[in-house]
């Protein structure tokens, strides 16, 4: 039954073109069943036609930095920071990872629902095995170091995915996207193998699995240009997928490809960004996986001298100061929204901070630096040469404030002028497009670190395909630091990435005047919720108003970082740290409830925490925290 509700919203969400569009696919995975899936060949071996096959790359369009300094051998892939273990997985292409179930080889790709699978797993933790950074890493360690026996373990894996996955069999071909991440990992691939031959000399094994490479980038691209994200799935899928078909056509300088791609990437820049440097999905993860698509196609395009658009520098520009000011001075970065810690380049197969990465990125191919180092992580000293690392180091840096509105995008960012508490208000809208897949309830919220550590936090994102209740937990108004009134989501929530009636969220006012002041209100379901944040001098100020909701139960909201302490006392909640203490005064005199909530502090990972609920039937509610510092044991001062 649930199936078929959703279904029915699903359908609400399109217009009359996306149907047809839709309709049209539907036709073309007909003829794609049995001109490919009935051939049982893997995708190495899919004849395609004359005008692609006859494409020739040149590995040097790429423009690999030959003499990298300071580049690692690869010893394991990281799956989502040791959640899983790669030795154990490394050819478990199919496994469902939550269970010991594993995805049907067999079975045509578009018969496949991956959906809420919690028989089997979350896909979404199956395909980052499946987008093959171990092929690169292991391509450049073999050309790093010429011993052999990382080349016999990429052409074993190779060979080995191939059989298992012939094309349009499984679920490793049902996601255009995955197929864009996996194109560019086959890429770098081929590119290393190519270097690898000019220094170590020509192998056999090397000549067939450079073949094989370059025909299975020629098939997935052309695949990749047939199936493009369109219409309310067009968020961060269509410009990753666009992202792969522009490198390839660079590869094989294929001008209708590269063209074709460029001048799409330019409209949805526009369209998936509000000028002022947020993107529209609402999730900083996500903003900063496009821009790592766009950073690393700068590069390549800079190299083959094709004409940079001047709006990819004045709208990127504007994403880098946003994404800066999400970060901290130790090291902490505030995120709203869903992250799954996507990537598209990995070339040591270990974890590394993507925020701070995409801004070294973004520091090489723009006027200014964002980040404090230049050159720290290894896949930027693939692509960027000393001179231009040399460059960029000397670039003008720039410089958080210690408070930014971003009026249009829907963000306040705070610091103190110390910059050890970091405050971030949402008074954002839902998410993208007709979908909102990856936005969250969350209007009105905020999320406090004092010196770098979580002190009032953001549920987080562990999986996607759990239980449709505990997708909906996460993000559900109840599971933020926001209001709400008896538990009331404020949009409609009708499936794991599908929206129905939303909020309507309005920034009022802000002022930097004797400290800082927003005020905002967001209206549902005939509630309109007020909140007005007043922060100066290590005192955040929260008050909550209400109309439409008389006699009605409200509650104020706090998750806590589940390695705080708390402790109740006379004056309020005292929450401590390692290194702070924040006091939370119930000036409105609510009833105070202490229950768990489920947190995540990274995609995979859970674990339980402490919620804070102020529960009042009065319109107009009032919270103060104060943040402390730790002087000595036994005394504090603010």
């Amino acid at each position: 039954m649930r199936n078929i509700t959703w279904y029915v919203h699903r359908l609400k969400a399109m217009k009359f073109g996306e149907i047809l569009w839709r309709t049209q696919q539907k036709f073309l995975q007909r003829k794609e069943y049995k001109k490919y899936y009935t051939q049982n060949l893997p995708v190495t071996e899919i004849v395609i036609n004359s005008t692609i096959s006859a494409l020739s790359p040149d590995y040097l369009r790429i423009g690999l930095e030959q003499n990298c300094i300071d580049a690692e051998l690869f010893s394991s892939l990281d799956l989502f920071q040791g959640s899983f273990s790669y030795q154990q997985y490394k050819k478990s292409w199919n496994a469902g990872f939550q269970t010991e179930n594993t995805w049907d080889e067999n079975t045509f790709s578009y018969k496949i629902n991956c959906a809420g699978r919690i028989d089997i797993g979350d896909i979404r933790t199956n395909w980052e095995l499946n987008r093959h950074y171990q092929f690169s890493a292991l391509a450049k360690s073999y050309y790093i170091s010429g011993e052999k026996s990382f080349l016999n373990e990429l052409a074993d894996l190779f060979q080995d995915w191939n059989h298992h996955n012939l094309f349009l069999h499984g679920v490793e071909w049902t996601s255009a996207m995955e197929i864009a991440i996996r194109v560019n990992s086959w890429i770098f691939t081929y590119c290393f193998l190519c270097m690898a031959e000019k220094k170590h000399g020509v192998e056999y094994s090397i000549t067939t699995l450079k073949n094989q490479l370059i025909h299975g980038v020629l098939v997935m691209t052309d695949y990749i240009s047939a199936h493009l994200s369109r219409f309310s799935s067009a968020n961060n899928h269509l410009i990753i997928e666009l992202y792969a078909v522009a490198m390839a056509g660079i590869l094989f300088d294929y001008r209708r490809w590269t063209e074709f791609a460029l001048k799409k990437l330019t409209e949805e820049l526009i369209r998936q960004n509000y000028k002022d440097g947020v993107n529209k999905e609402m999730s900083l993860h996500y903003q900063t996986f496009i821009m790592e698509a766009y950073g690393l196609l700068m590069l390549t395009m800079e190299k083959n001298e094709i004409k940079i658009p001047d709006i990819w520098y004045a709208y990127l520009s504007k994403m880098s100061e946003f994404v800066a000011d999400c970060c901290g001075d130790y090291g902490e970065t505030i995120v709203f929204g869903d992250n799954d810690e996507g990537k598209i380049l990995d070339l040591t197969g270990k974890h590394f901070n993507h925020y701070h990465y995409v801004l070294e990125l973004m520091s090489c191919v723009l006027p200014q630096k964002y980040n404090k180092t230049v050159g720290f992580y290894e896949n930027i000293r693939w692509m960027v040469s000393r001179e231009q690392l040399c460059r960029a180091k000397k670039k003008s840096a720039y410089v958080s404030p210690d408070a930014k509105c971003y009026r249009e995008g829907g963000y306040t960012l705070i610091k103190d002028q110390k910059r050890s508490i970091f405050i971030a208000i949402d008074h954002a809208d839902l998410g993208y497009g007709t979908l909102a897949a990856h936005g969250h309830a969350d209007a009105l919220s905020f999320q406090m670190y004092v010196k770098g550590e979580p002190i009032f936090v953001d549920p987080g994102s562990p999986n996607y395909h759990i239980t449709p209740q505990e997708r909906d937990n996460y993000r559900s108004t109840y599971c933020h630091n926001t209001a709400s009134v008896e538990r009331q989501n404020q949009s409609e929530m009708l499936g794991a990435f599908l929206w129905g009636r939303r909020s309507k969220t309005n920034l009022i006012s802000f002022q930097q005047k004797m400290g800082i002041k927003l005020e905002a209100m967001t209206e549902y379901n005939g509630i309109i919720h007020h909140r007005r944040y007043q922060y100066a001098d290590g005192v955040l100020k929260i008050w909550d108003s209400f109309t439409g909701a008389n006699g009605k139960n409200k509650e104020q909201i706090l998750l806590l970082n589940p390695t705080a302490v708390l402790e109740k006392g006379p004056k309020g909640i005292l929450i401590k740290t390692p290194n702070s203490q924040v006091l939370i005064l119930n000036s409105s005199k609510q009833i105070s409830k202490i229950n768990n909530y489920i947190y995540s502090a990274s995609y995979t990972y859970a674990t339980e925490g402490k919620r804070i609920e102020f529960c009042s039937i009065k319109n107009t509610l009032a919270l103060e925290i104060q943040i402390l510092e730790r002087k000595h044991e036994g005394k504090m001062c603010v």
